[in-house]
């Protein structure tokens, strides 16, 4: 069984920081080696303890952000607090960030005002972005094209888009990660557009506690769920679970610097003994 990493969940949400043993537990025998831990959602004290988690546990790393519900609240000091967090060595994306204009829980200014800060702040720290977008496929891409995209890349999470949106932000240099979305029955459009992503621009997630896959849809989402999504990725893409698990766990490592990460710690290790 090879091993999936988990390309975005909310760990330090409190579905799962309650029991966070034993979810990792069990993401640890489904198979799960890694997780992208997203702060963003609420308050800076939800970044705090995603970056606390992710300190902890060495196969979790952290992504610190606004989410564009909260874009409203995304002031200059909330940017100068995302700096001073993301002196973390386990840091490893800015985001999510975005645009929803789905649930307009903050205003269309506000979305595309903290969009343009993040991706300033992702490329003044060098590290990738992680791209939140429901209804906002062309807002998105202008705004990344004026501001320019961070040296990194970054990754358009939870795609919800069709073929045309998935070729456009592949274009710019996005990497596109599945949720347990493309598992549902209407889901036509994200199936459609499964097959169309280059093999070193895939990648999948839970986006847990939200968005369990087929046949969990409606409980708990949690990171063990990922292999489900992968199976169902897989069948749409015409290769095998274990194949694609390879492919979108090496995108992931390479888009996060996981690698990198992974050398320092053994140069680290080989100064101390």
């Amino acid at each position: 069984m090879e091993s999936i990493i988990d390309t975005h969940c909310h760990l330090a949400d409190r579905k799962l920081d309650a029991e966070l043993d034993r979810v990792l537990q069990r993401a640890h025998d489904a198979g799960i080696g890694t997780i992208i831990s997203v702060g963003a959602i609420s308050s800076l004290e939800t970044d705090r303890r995603t970056v606390e988690i992710a300190e902890l546990y060495p196969h979790i790393y952290a992504a610190i952000g606004v989410h564009p519900h909260d874009a409203k609240d995304c002031d200059a000091d909330r940017i100068r607090a995302l700096r001073e967090l993301a002196e973390s060595e386990k840091v490893v994306a800015i985001g999510e960030t975005g645009l929803d204009f789905h649930y307009m829980h903050s205003p269309v200014d506000a979305q595309e005002a903290s969009l343009r800060r993040h991706l300033e702040l992702a490329s003044q720290l060098e590290l990738p972005i992680v791209i939140h977008c429901r209804n906002a496929e062309e807002r998105v891409v202008a705004i990344v094209r004026e501001v320019g995209m961070p040296t990194r890349g970054g990754v358009i999470h939870c795609f919800t888009g069709n073929r045309d949106a998935a070729r456009e932000f592949v274009s710019l240099g996005f990497h596109i990660s599945f949720s347990g979305i493309v598992t549902f029955r209407n889901a036509r459009d994200i199936q459609d557009a499964a097959p169309t992503i280059p093999d070193d621009r895939v990648m999948v997630e839970t986006d847990a506690p939200y968005l369990a896959p087929e046949p969990y849809r409606g409980k708990r989402n949690e990171p063990a769920f990922a292999r489900r999504t992968l199976e169902v990725l897989a069948k749409l893409r015409g290769i095998e679970a274990d194949r694609l698990a390879t492919i979108t766990s090496d995108n992931a490592r390479r888009l996060f610097g996981l690698v990198e990460k992974s050398q320092t710690s053994h140069r680290g290790t080989e100064t101390q003994s």
